[in-house]
């Protein structure tokens, strides 16, 4: 997000610690089952129908591996129940995308094969970011961090993406992060592993001051309008986006993809 891709475009569209992502975390029921994380908007009858939010913080930060350094730097472990969990859709991605990728190749078909990537939460993790900023958002602090500080990249994604390309899967980057924050982002992504290319015509950046042509609904798009858009514009240039991967129920929504891949992420919800 920031999304930043949530770093997302505006704070007013960022539904953090949603109410139904809450309620199954404090409950310890699976939170990334069909229809989680979607936004609730009844109004709480009493106080006890709201869960404590300090016990929600403490329950994300034990699905990550919570690791503090010595100069209080927050980082999730690689043994956390989340990249536990990161590993097995990646699993799945993989397999799916040997059988998807030798297809095309033996096919023939004009339409080169690719893969479309959220950045935030996708492939470069904000959970150092967010427990900075203690999950409260601001443009000006997603700025101050991507400007200096490299997201390390969520568990596996670089292997999984470097893999695909080698396999002939074309790759591009698709965030809500504004244009403004391309460099930063560019760098992170190299910084960290990622061995494709990063130019504009492979990493998209939303760009309200001087939207493409190609999105009707212009410096106005909502999440889904804008990806979904993009992603057909990708497609029109001759390829075939055989995976969409996202943490956002809206990376995924709106078409222009052959398979989706979800990624787990119980700090925001965007819709």
């Amino acid at each position: 997000m920031p999304r930043p891709d949530r770093f997302r475009p505006a704070l007013s569209r960022r539904a953090r610690l949603g109410a139904a992502t809450v309620a199954a975390l404090v409950a310890g029921t699976a939170v990334f089952g069909i229809g989680q994380a979607t936004a609730e908007h009844s109004v709480p009858r009493t106080d006890k129908e709201i869960p404590n939010l300090t016990q929600v913080q403490d329950k994300i930060k034990a699905y990550y591996g919570d690791t503090v350094t010595a100069d209080g730097e927050h980082y999730a472990s690689p043994r956390s129940n989340y990249a536990r969990q990161v590993h097995g859709i990646e699993a799945k991605a993989r397999a799916y995308l040997t059988k998807a990728l030798a297809k095309s190749t033996r096919s023939g078909e004009k339409a080169k094969p690719a893969i479309v990537l959220d950045i935030d939460d996708t492939t470069l993790l904000t959970y150092n970011y967010e427990l900075q900023v203690g999950f409260h958002f601001t443009p000006e602090s997603q700025d101050k961090y991507l400007e200096s500080t490299d997201m390390d990249p969520v568990f596996g994604m670089n292997r999984l993406v470097n893999w695909a390309h080698d396999k002939g899967a074309e790759v591009f980057f698709l965030t809500g992060r504004k244009e403004a924050q391309r460099d930063w982002s560019v760098r992170n992504l190299k910084n960290v592993g990622y061995d494709v290319a990063l130019d504009r015509r492979h990493v998209y950046l939303k760009d309200k001051e001087h939207p493409p042509a190609y999105l009707p609904c212009g410096a106005a798009c909502t999440t889904i309008e804008y990806k979904s858009g993009t992603r057909k514009h990708i497609e029109s240039l001759g390829y075939d986006i055989v995976a969409n991967f996202g943490d956002q129920y809206s990376d995924l929504s709106g078409g222009a993809g052959d398979r989706t891949f979800k990624l787990p992420n119980p700090m925001y919800y965007l819709p």
